[in-house]
């Protein structure tokens, strides 16, 4: 499948926030948000040009897309999914989201960034319930066991992982034994558990303009 590879600061640039696309490098000096670097283009974006409330809607639309790492048609078939789901809208896409495995690998900690997930997916190195997966979207369920396959257990990512997971949150519907990296969703995460930067309404106005 398709997906952007440029540079994802361009796309924190073009928003004008942090996204956490690059994991702990987002808190350094080098982060482009920082150093107060203009939205990419020839005049670095017009600030003073008042947003439409398309605009604003479209932005947020964008935003989520890029945090989680979806494609434009992925993303509409998220919400698609998401109205036929009893309960709000908003919260069901955000949910649908939350779920995929490359999200649950990296809020376990088991990577600095959403992006080093789906590689980590893509590369044969997780499980689920024993079995290895290499499906990024593949949306998991309460109950679920997720694992590191026995051959990467020894890998440095591995390793580098189990070092690093003693210092990282780990959400409460997520549990994970620290010395084996074996985990389990407990359930399915709540609107409070999950990215509280994103206006999910604003998502759902821009579907139904």
């Amino acid at each position: 499948m398709a997906r952007y590879t440029g540079p994802s600061c361009r796309i924190c640039r073009r928003q004008g926030e942090k996204l956490m696309l690059k994991g702990m490098r987002c808190f350094t000096p080098k982060c482009a948000i920082d150093k107060g670097r203009s939205a990419p283009g020839q005049h670095g974006g017009d600030r003073r040009r008042k947003v439409s409330e398309y605009g604003l809607h479209l932005k947020e639309k964008q935003k989520a897309r890029y945090i989680y790492g979806v494609l434009e048609r992925q993303f509409r078939r998220y919400f698609a999914e998401a109205q036929r789901m009893p309960g709000l809208t908003g919260e069901n896409l955000l949910q649908l989201l939350e779920m995929r495995l490359d999200n649950i690998v990296y809020r376990l900690g088991f990577t600095e960034s959403r992006n080093q997930a789906r590689q980590l997916v893509l590369h044969g190195h997780i499980a689920r319930n024993g079995r290895r997966t290499n499906i990024p979207s593949c949306q998991i369920k309460p109950g679920d066991i997720i694992s590191w396959i026995e051959k990467s257990s020894k890998l440095t990512l591995f390793i580098t992982a189990a070092e690093d997971i003693k210092s990282k949150t780990i959400p409460d519907w997520l549990s994970v034994d620290q010395e084996t990296l074996i985990a389990k969703v407990v359930s399915v995460p709540i609107r409070s558990e999950m990215d509280m930067s994103i206006n999910e309404q604003l998502i759902v106005e821009f579907y139904a303009r």
